[in-house]
């Protein structure tokens, strides 16, 4: 699977679908048993007990997928500049890294070289762009209410990953 330097893809799906697993057995079990923690609750408000912890763990898992996702561009534009890569976007890096050092913004300068200089990534990039604000939002505690524009799950966080991911990946190796 792709690679996030130290943060694979396929682990983070698999601790996404380990802690939901763990969930759905820990509350079956609360059900199941007589555990003290639900006594006088019936299984539907248990079970949405349940329901309410496994959004909150889609949401932590979409948070690492974006923050993953956000270090493989950081990484692409150092390697880029490091490695003075001959492409239009390596040499646009370069000079940005010349003016911004490491403070390049993501969503300015990173995200917006590659559309500029690949723009068949420019819908995936949009959408990633879009996802940056749900990232926000949850990074930064959640005390507003976020206009998003739609609705973000793992699942599709997955799959744009995996999308831009591979972008990567081609663009490096198309050089």
């Amino acid at each position: 699977m792709a690679s996030l330097e130290g943060q694979d893809l396929a682990e983070i799906a698999e601790y996404h679908n380990d802690a939901s697993d763990g969930l759905r057995l820990l509350y079956q079990g609360f059900v199941d048993s007589a555990s003290g923690r639900f006594i006088g609750y019936s299984p539907a408000e248990v079970h949405s007990f349940l329901l309410d912890r496994l959004q909150e763990t889609d949401i932590r898992s979409c948070l690492a997928l974006l923050t993953a996702l956000e270090a493989a561009f950081r990484i692409d534009y150092l390697d880029r500049v490091q490695k003075k890569r001959k492409d239009s976007l390596s040499r646009y890096f370069r000079s940005l890294y010349k003016q911004r050092a490491e403070r390049a913004s993501l969503e300015e300068d990173l995200l917006g070289g590659w559309v500029k200089y690949h723009p068949n990534f420019r819908a995936a990039i949009s959408e990633f762009k879009g996802a940056l604000k749900f990232r926000n939002w949850i990074a930064h505690g959640r005390y507003w209410q976020p206009k998003l524009g739609r609705k973000y799950d793992f699942s599709d966080l997955y799959i744009l990953a995996t999308v831009l991911l591979e972008a990567l990946a081609s663009a490096k190796s198309g050089q």
